[in-house]
């Protein structure tokens, strides 16, 4: 179907010095980045719309460029519902756990489970939040260049390499700011992208009218199904309930989310930068969707990947460009810059993340004797090293393969216990650190138990209902890709043996319920302990008072409207 060209190369390189220039301007800009707040947190002086805007270009990785269309054209259009589930996510964060992390003005939220329980409850969550991220951020970066790499030929390891480093250069100089405003330019290349597929594929298919009606008699305008089994893939209440547990546990208490709206210079611009970035969400579900339909509207007499043309269902878009965009030099180039701003975005955040956790939880309660200037430089220099981390894991998911896509979905599961344990902390004000720890234990276990079960047993098709395909228009014999394992699709391959029990009951669990699931198990264990070990009501208050002195004495310039006496009786 052909290759990149000269001009694609340059548009996508465009794209990564801008970015590098940014975050050599943020390097100096004010002085550069002073103390550690400054690199962090951007001084605790960021407004409410970059920081939206930086929330959504995290949300938008390359595998939401990638996949949701993908999804979108395999399983049809009721992955729409999930816009009800963000702004139920959005509502959640904004109400019950933003007014809480910026009140204690904490920078690692794993910080208010010491305050709140314990210092060892605190480092299980940040121990756990760097395994889950660092294999997350090399995954992002290696399945979308594997699967850009097969359809279009765009060198794999040059690309792995550059963004890494590119990311790693940006992240290191300019800290917060530069993650922030990296984040706001690259939100702009992947709107461009998504609409230059849209534009394109409207005036292909002779309007949008014929996009739709081909999609209606095809079976993907599916919105609405309203079956109450918790078994089925994707239902309303799958998507509603368990979309919202799960997203939930990213922007309610995932570091890499909340660290950013926590560095606005107010609360109000904090809450404004998470309704802002649910606009910015809808917008991209309708992009990905809209991506998705075109996709069926054109392939669906000849479907590229049962005839072979393309060895994973994520390969689709890539395809796609070349297949329509080939006669516009740079446009495809400008499609793979948006799948690399959505990694860039996502594995900036995760960069900065990591290093902001590791300096407020590993190495200032430790070394107190460390000045500002110190923590600064340890900072960066955590931000470097991080960098090349997840270059490694990226090295490290060529080689484990399926393996690494099974890690991914164990260590997905790590979010739904840890919002338990927020949410422990926040809403039971009875709850003890015994309670808070065995509800965590019990709520991983659990997740882990019917994660690695569906990862051993795949649900069957009449679970995940995959929609027709068909290849009675295409006039080829042989596919041209050699078909090769990618992390982001394939699962652990076991031989057709007989299933048990569990495996179309207990395993064939909706994988948007698995983080509702740890979630609730937390919680409920956590009670249950915490009321048979025994809170006494002067434990409370004692909490409530470690609290409030805890925010009292951080030397913070919050606005005098955000502090607020707690009062012991809540």
């Amino acid at each position: 179907m052909g290759s990149f060209t000269v001009w694609d190369y340059v548009v996508f390189a465009a794209m990564l010095v801008i970015s590098a220039v940014i975050g050599v301007y943020y390097a100096f800009v004010g002085g550069g980045q002073k103390t550690s707040k400054d690199f962090l947190m951007g001084g605790r002086s960021m407004s409410a719309l970059p920081v939206a805007l930086s929330l959504t270009a995290s949300f938008m990785s390359a595998v939401t460029v990638l996949g949701t269309p993908a999804e979108i054209y395999r399983y049809g259009a009721i992955f729409c519902i999930f816009a009800i589930t963000y702004g139920l996510v959005v509502l959640c964060s904004a109400e019950i756990f933003l007014p809480v992390f910026y009140k204690l003005g904490i920078t690692s939220t794993y910080e208010y489970l010491e305050l709140r329980f314990n210092k060892y409850l605190r480092l299980c969550g940040t121990v756990l939040f760097i395994i889950q991220t660092t294999l997350y951020t090399g995954i992002v970066i290696y399945a979308p260049a594997l699967a850009l790499n097969q359809v279009t030929g765009f060198d794999l390891w040059g690309a792995v390499v550059a963004t890494g480093v590119v990311c790693t250069f940006y992240c290191t100089l300019g800290g917060l700011k530069a993650v922030v405003w990296t984040d706001v330019f690259q939100v702009g290349i992947m709107v461009a992208g998504f609409s230059s597929v849209i534009i394109r594929a409207v005036v292909v298919q002779e309007g949008i009218g014929r996009i739709v009606n081909d999609s209606y008699y095809g079976g993907r305008l599916n919105f609405w199904d309203f079956n109450p089994n918790p078994l089925q893939r994707h239902t309303f209440w799958t998507i509603v309930i368990g979309g919202t547990f799960t997203w939930t546990g990213i922007y309610g208490i995932n570091q890499s989310q909340v660290q950013r709206y926590i560095a606005c210079k107010s609360r109000f611009h904090a809450k404004l930068s998470l309704y802002i970035n649910l606009v910015g969400l809808w917008a991209i579900l309708a992009c990905a969707v809209l991506c998705g339909l075109a996709l069926y509207s054109i392939y669906k007499d000849c479907d590229p990947w049962t005839a072979k043309q393309v060895s994973a269902l994520d390969q689709l878009m890539p395809y796609l460009v070349l297949d329509i965009l080939h006669d516009f030099p740079g446009v495809p180039g400008l499609f793979v810059a948006s799948a690399y701003s959505g990694t860039l975005s996502t594995v900036s955040s995760s960069i900065n993340a990591l290093a902001a956790v590791t300096v407020e939880d590993l190495i200032r309660p430790y070394f107190r004797s460390l000045s500002e200037k110190k923590l600064s430089w340890i900072s960066m220099g955590m931000s470097l090293f991080y960098g090349g981390v997840c270059i490694a894991m990226a090295a490290l998911a060529s080689l484990l393969g399926a393996l690494l896509q099974a890690a991914l979905s164990i260590f997905g599961m790590v979010g739904g216990p840890l919002l338990g344990l927020f949410a422990l902390g926040i809403l039971c004000s009875f709850a003890n650190g015994i309670g808070a720890f065995v509800g965590l234990v019990s709520g991983f276990v659990i997740s882990l138990w019917v994660g690695i079960g569906s990862q051993i047993y795949p649900p069957l098709p009449e679970r995940t209902k995959p929609l027709s395909l068909s290849t009675a228009g295409c006039n080829i014999s042989s596919g041209n890709l050699t078909a090769t394992e990618n992390p982001l699709t394939t699962v652990f391959n076991t031989p057709t043996v007989e299933r048990p029990a569990l495996a179309d009951n207990w395993y064939s669990l909706s994988y948007l319920y698995f983080s509702t699931l740890g979630t609730l198990i937390t919680v409920a264990v956590g009670i249950i302990i915490s009321l048979l070990t025994g809170t006494s009501s002067r434990a409370v208050i004692e909490g409530v008072l470690h609290l409030f002195q805890a925010k009292m004495t951080r030397e913070l310039s919050l606005p005098q409207e955000d502090y607020q006496t707690p009062n012991p009786a809540d």
